[in-house]
């Protein structure tokens, strides 16, 4: 049995791929230390939001809710831009409707994995989830393009 590879990717891997390597590289302790050590602007600063971390002084239930952040954003953003791509309709696939679903996608998986990961750490509330979940959902109005503009290029099956 041969194993056949594409050239082109689909839109929900090429998008599920950028976040990873979002969360990966901009979630980074370095790079969190690094933002937070003077004022590097606000896209640079929202870029450092799904942190995660290894080695921390931070207590046990805050480090598994940041990494847990980190791992459902991704697995979110790759559920979310499954089920949108999917519901495209013919007549609206274009480049602005492939953007602008990657880019919703994104706020969507952001505010739903701090909603979730909300409740993880001490004194959770229903207020303190959706107040997380705001600060999900802006980090993926601010940085959700870039998956956007990723899952453009992919092709929509």
């Amino acid at each position: 049995m041969a194993v056949t590879r594409s050239r082109y990717r689909s839109a929900s891997s090429a998008g599920t791929l950028v976040a990873f390597l979002l969360v990966l590289i901009f979630g980074s302790p370095w790079y969190v230390d690094w933002v937070n050590e003077g004022n590097r602007g606000l896209f640079l600063e929202t870029l450092a939001w799904p942190q995660w971390n290894i080695d921390s002084d931070q207590s046990f239930r805050e480090l598994l809710a940041a990494d847990l952040k980190a791992i459902l954003l991704i697995l979110f953003t790759a559920v979310f831009i499954s089920l949108l791509v999917g519901a495209q309709l013919s007549s609206a696939r274009g480049t602005i409707s492939a953007i602008l679903t990657g880019w919703a996608a994104f706020i969507f998986a952001a505010a739903l994995a701090a909603l979730l990961t909300a409740f993880l750490l001490a004194n959770a509330s229903f207020g303190t989830a959706v107040v997380n979940a705001a600060g999900g959902a802006g980090y993926g109005l601010i940085v959700g393009w870039i998956v956007g503009i990723a899952s453009m290029a992919g092709r929509r099956t």
